[in-house]
C-alpha cells in the first residue's frame, strides 16, 4: 500500500456536461490499482448537512437564490464538508478526489452569475483560512457540447436526480461564462490547475489525467 504522509486533496472542475464523474471513476480506479488509499467525494454535498444543502442548489425547484445567497449556502456546506470528510481523510494520509470545490463558487456565483470574485475569495479565507487542492483538474469543452451531453445523460436518468437541472436550463450565455471562468482560473494558479482537453475519447481523457496525477502524486510522498 502507497503511503502518504499527509494526504494529496484532488479537485476536478468543469461545466455541466465536461464528464467530471466518469473521470472521477477512471482515476480511482488507476489509483487504487496503483495501491492508494483514497476516498471519493463530491460538492455541494459530502455529509448529510451539505447534501441538504445540495438539494436546495441544485434542484429545479430547490429555489431562487441571489448569487450571495448561493455563497453562503456553499460556503457553509463546504466547511462542514472539509471539516468532517477531507481534512481527516488527509490526516490518514489518504487521496481525496472531489467534484467541484471552491474554483466552481467563483466559476458559476462569479463569472456566471456576476458576483465580486473578490468577495467570494474573502468568504473563502474566512471559511477555509488557506485551505486549498493541491492539484485541479479542469475538465474544458465548448458550452454548447457540454449542454447537450448533460442534457441526454439527464434524460436517461430516473427518479429524483432527474431534477438536478437547475442549471442546465440558464441561458448558453451563463454557461459561456462559466467555461471562461474556468480557464481564468487555471490561467491565475497555474501550479495548481491543469486544463484537460474533455472533447476527445473518454479512455484518452482518462490517460491523460491519470498521467498528471501520477506525476504529482511521488511530489507529496
Amino acid at each position: 500500500m502507497t503511503e502518504l504522509e499527509q494526504g494529496f486533496f484532488i479537485t476536478l472542475e468543469g461545466g455541466e456536461g465536461s464528464g467530471k464523474t466518469t473521470q472521477i471513476n477512471y482515476l480511482s480506479s488507476k489509483l487504487v490499482s496503483e495501491g492508494y488509499q483514497l476516498i471519493t467525494t463530491r460538492e455541494p454535498g459530502g455529509t448529510p448537512e451539505a447534501e441538504r444543502v445540495r438539494n436546495l442548489l441544485v434542484q429545479r425547484e430547490g429555489g431562487d437564490w441571489n448569487a450571495m445567497a448561493e455563497v453562503l449556502l456553499l460556503f457553509a456546506a463546504r466547511v462542514m464538508h472539509v471539516e468532517q470528510v477531507i481534512k481527516p481523510a488527509l490526516q490518514e494520509g489518504k487521496v481525496v478526489i472531489c467534484d467541484r470545490f471552491v474554483d466552481s463558487t467563483v466559476a458559476y456565483q462569479g463569472y456566471g452569475h456576476g458576483m465580486d470574485i473578490e468577495k467570494i475569495h474573502e468568504i473563502n479565507n474566512t471559511a477555509l483560512g488557506s485551505f486549498k487542492p493541491d492539484l485541479t483538474l479542469i475538465l474544458d469543452i465548448d458550452a454548447q457540447s457540454g449542454l447537450e451531453r448533460s442534457t441526454k445523460r439527464l434524460a436517461s436518468q430516473k427518479g429524483y436526480s432527474k431534477t438536478e437541472d437547475r442549471f442546465e436550463r440558464m441561458e448558453i450565455s451563463f454557461h459561456e461564462k462559466l467555461r471562461t471562468g474556468f480557464l481564468e482560473i487555471a490561467k491565475n494558479e497555474p501550479q495548481r490547475c491543469t486544463v484537460i482537453n474533455a472533447d476527445q475519447e473518454i479512455d484518452k481523457i482518462g490517460a491523460q489525467i491519470a498521467n498528471v496525477v501520477l506525476k504529482e502524486l511521488p511530489n507529496k510522498m
